[in-house]
């Protein structure tokens, strides 16, 4: 049996069983003490490693598998807001220099029980998280002024067994996290006293703990940290202190905490903050040998499987040049390369490669960086590709109306989306001709044989990724298309086996089972249960604006339509979300939402409401993919040479809305978590016109900022942050630019 990464033999439990049972003074600490002596379970110094033992222990008491013996006491208990005699909590404000030197002073229990009691009085009194033990190893300092005495605390501590946005910035795979995880460290406790007001202190003491923190948890525990790590709650701090110190910010938590069991991630979510200590910190953590390459297309299709690695090789040369020049034809995105073009042309007319092929590694991508989260939207939608301007392309059919002479493909694309609004990646792509033959009526028809039937195909897709995500909840989006009785049927069979959820906005007024009452009538019928603000999303002719919407929400029970007897009833649940006043001359909103998940509370239907908000990011995509790519210009010829085209403008689309929404949505990222080094350093250098880049990493905004500056993006304060189309061609012309660099530098530094 395992516990808190402990193996117990059953034997070692029978055995703890015997000594609780036997002794009525035993305490846990002594309890942890004979166990590791037992084990032989010792740290590197060779000290017992009793604090981990001990919350193994706690997690078998948990279990049920022992009764440990009760709390001697309370640490909580008997740390109250108490305010230290010896502290002058007089206000002190000055500069940094005015306080004298600055020491970190270590504080043992063992060595100075003043200093430890006056460290937790501390924490207890002041620190917004008050006092709790310190989890595993640790260490605590003591900040102290040389003319003001002690001004504040440091704890050190074992880190997060699992966070999901540091374990993507390390790169390591599960048996080596589990292996190495006690050289990472947790800044779990920082306190600067609140009457302190001294500019640049708090990144001084960070600073110095770093370089402090390595040799003081040696000589207790035998070893260095690799890694540092801590958490800011971003309502309260703005993390400044952090970035000035050179921590890294790479994401959020899910806003759980070391005793969520059940993973409702009800806290509050944190920035989590790195720090590298050392350049070999990834061998120390055993993954320099798994490093991903530098460059974004290796990293995203180097996987791909096409039966040939010349085949992969060309497949990443061409992505990259595509996205270098999303909005060039192929011999313009190939530089005039006459045989280079000429290797696209047969690249996509090789059988071996097809769309799903293309799209299967970054699918894999996608996967990863579903996990992160704890819900991913699944949004599907149609569009069609219009060939007509190119009438000598086989295999293309009828795509407007019967009386239409427009010719093309109809696409239907699966994108996941982040629930904050991020495109996560393309999960599948439908394309398809229509052969213009006139069909028997629809109704007499089986799903299978109609293309509504794409709703339920990519509904599966959802299940698929669903059963590859053990800890993501999936939810399928569609709009009023998607309102088919066969799709709410097929959903409820796959939830009843663990398959992902559906949301999708009603287009019929359905008939309710054992009532008169129609959808529409019921829901309206019910309780206004309060209001919610949307933003209405621009479109052609029309600017964006915020939306109040009254929110009414029930359970309901469609009953089967005539001919569909055999599917049964469907119960679901239904949020109707109506605009109050809508501008003059402007249809208000009004959605009627049905899904699979229980609604019972005015967050849960507004949390629906905010999903729905997310599917205009598929109609964002089919907007990148025909204006920014031009999917609709290339002159190909062929079916099978456009669809495997698509699936490559289809990655480049996404990739382009993620940096779209990084400089939206965190524009003080590094820009590292997009840009490689030679990118950023390049256009730092031709924007400064300097020989040499900026020593600091830029953020994610100023990076956006130079590229949308490139793209024609003036950057006032009523043009807001540079959109879609503006990096479009600003990524035209950084491709160039970082080209020039590179070749300059190879000439500058060659023989």
């Amino acid at each position: 049996m395992v516990a808190a990464g402990l193996e117990f033999p059953a034997t070692v439990i029978g055995k703890i069983r015997a000594r609780i049972a036997r002794s009525t003074d035993l305490t846990r600490t002594e309890l942890s003490r004979e166990v590791c002596r037992w084990m032989n379970w010792r740290a590197a110094n060779g000290q017992l490693r009793e604090l981990a033992c001990r919350l193994a222990l706690l997690e078998l008491e948990r279990r049920e598998e022992l009764l440990l013996p009760d709390r001697r006491t309370c640490v909580r208990s008997t740390m109250q807001a108490r305010r230290w005699e010896g502290i002058q909590n007089r206000p002190l404000r000055c500069e940094l220099d005015e306080l004298g030197k600055i020491e970190l002073v270590g504080v043992r229990a063992t060595e100075n029980r003043e200093l430890a009691d006056l460290w937790n009085e501390m924490i207890a009194g002041y620190h917004y998280l008050g006092h709790t033990p310190l989890v595993g190893a640790q260490q605590r300092y003591l900040i102290e002024s040389a003319r003001h005495g002690y001004v504040g605390a440091l704890g050190f501590s074992a880190a997060a067994r699992r966070v999901a946005a540091r374990d993507r910035w390390i790169g390591w795979s599960e048996p080596v996290r589990a292996e190495r995880l006690h050289l990472v460290v947790c800044n779990s406790r920082f306190l600067i006293l609140p009457w302190i007001r001294v500019p640049n202190l708090a990144s001084r003491v960070l600073a110095m703990a770093v370089r402090q923190l390595g040799p003081d948890w040696k000589r207790r525990y035998g070893y260095e940290p690799a890694v540092l790590e801590s958490y800011v709650e971003p309502a309260r701090f703005s993390g400044g202190s952090y970035r000035a110190a050179n921590w890294v910010e790479v994401g959020e938590s899910r806003g759980r905490g070391r005793q969520d069991r059940t993973h409702a991630g009800a806290g509050t979510a944190k920035k989590v903050f790195v720090y590298p200590r050392g350049q070999n910190w990834r061998e120390h953590l055993g993954v320099a040998a798994v490093t991903e390459p530098e460059d974004w297309a290796e990293r995203e299709f180097g996987r791909a499987r096409l039966g040939d690695a010349r085949l992969t090789r060309r497949f990443v040369s061409i992505a990259q040049d595509f996205y270098s020049r999303p909005h060039a034809n192929i011999p313009r995105a190939c530089n005039g390369d006459r045989a280079k073009t000429k290797a696209v042309y047969r690249f996509f007319d090789n059988q071996d490669v097809t769309l799903a092929k293309l799209l299967e590694p970054h699918r894999a991508q996608t996967l990863k960086r579903a996990a992160e989260h704890a819900v991913v939207l699944a949004v599907q939608d149609s569009t069609t590709l219009n060939y007509s301007a190119h009438p000598a392309t086989t295999g293309t059919g009828p795509i407007g109306i019967r009386t239409s002479t427009a010719i093309g493909l109809i696409v239907h694309d699966t994108v996941a989306v982040s629930p904050e609004g991020m495109a996560l990646g393309v999960l599948d792509a439908q394309v398809w001709a229509r052969n213009g033959e006139q069909k028997k009526a629809a109704r007499v028809r089986p799903i299978e044989d109609k293309e509504s039937v794409k709703w339920l195909r990519s509904y599966e897709v959802a299940a698929r990724l669903q059963a590859e995500l053990k800890h993501t909840r999936v939810v399928s989006v569609g709009d009023r298309e998607a309102d088919i009785y066969e799709l709410f049927a097929t959903a409820r069979e796959h939830i009843e086996a663990g398959g992902p959820h559906l949301l999708v906005r009603a287009r019929e007024d359905r008939p309710l089972l054992n009532t008169s009452k129609k959808l529409w009538e019921r829901v309206e019928a019910q309780p206004l249960a309060g209001y919610r603000e949307i933003v209405v999303t621009p479109r052609p002719g029309r600017k964006a604006r915020t939306a109040t919407l009254s929110v009414r929400f029930c359970e309901v029970v469609l009953d089967a339509p005539r001919g569909k007897r055999a599917l049964g009833k469907i119960r679901l649940w239904a949020v109707h979300a109506r605009e109050r006043r809508a501008p003059a001359g402007i249809e208000a909103v009004e959605w009627m939402l049905l899904t699979t998940m229980e609604v019972s509370s005015f967050e849960q239907a507004c949390e629906k409401l905010d999903w729905y908000t997310r599917r205009w990011m598929i109609e964002v995509f089919h907007r990148t993919l025909k204006t920014g790519c031009r999917i609709e210009d290339r002159q190909l010829g062929t079916v099978p040479r456009i669809e495997n085209c698509l699936a490559i403008d289809m990655m480049i689309a996404v990739r382009i809305m993620h940096l779209t929404w990084l400089g939206r949505t965190h524009p003080t990222w590094p820009c590292t978590v997009y840009f490689d080094d030679h990118q950023w350093k390049a256009l730092s250098c031709f924007l400064t016109r300097k020989p040499t880049p900026q020593k600091k990493v830029p953020s994610v905004s100023e990076v956006v900022g130079w590229i949308g500056k490139l793209g024609g993006h003036l950057g006032r304060n009523c043009d807001g942050p540079p959109g879609t189309q503006v990096l479009w061609e600003g990524i035209q012309r950084t491709d160039d630019i970082v080209a020039a660099m590179t070749i300059h530098a190879t000439f500058a530094h060659g023989p």
